[in-house]
């Protein structure tokens, strides 16, 4: 069981301001990353803000996109990647990185991401929320945080 989960939290629509990454290596978590990420203009749309807690204030001085993707591309490059909810994690990091004109390609990670919605929604979970799947199988959980949705999604794929 080697492979990525990845969960970027959302400034507004695919704007990350924030990511947070676990690599796991033979079953064992080896690595975890978390950092802000400044959006576009800094703006917020107020539903994301109360979704999972970050303000403009929080990232003013945070890095780019640009500036923190050289740590994801180290943990992504070449990799099994997993998400809950994949397709909006994919999503946002493709069409961020083709926003600075960043070529996705390059990554190796496929056009499809393993998603652990469809892996305990296939086992009859019901909802497949990150918090209920976690719930159910007693994973901690501090939702929409990045690190700790990732923590989770990777703990997931790894019970699954």
């Amino acid at each position: 069981m080697t492979f990525t989960a990845i969960d970027f939290e959302t400034a507004n629509g695919y704007h990350p301001c924030s990511v947070g990454i676990v690599t796991v290596e033979n079953g064992l978590i080896v690595d975890e990353y978390v950092t802000l990420i400044k959006p576009h203009n800094n703006y917020y749309s107020p539903f994301t803000i109360q979704v999972h807690g970050i303000y403009p204030k929080d990232t003013i001085n945070a890095k780019s996109f640009p500036q923190v993707f050289p740590e994801i591309q180290k943990r992504l490059q070449n990799r099994v990647v997993v998400a809950h909810n994949e397709s909006f994690d994919r999503n946002v990091l493709a069409k961020t990185m083709a926003l600075h004109g960043l070529n996705y390609e390059s990554l190796n990670i496929g056009s499809r991401w393993e998603c652990t919605v469809k892996i305990y929604k296939a086992k009859g979970f019901k909802p497949a929320r990150l918090s209920d799947c976690c719930r159910v199988m007693n994973i901690p959980l501090n939702h929409h945080e990045a690190l700790s949705d990732a923590r989770a999604c990777a703990k997931l794929y790894l019970l699954r």
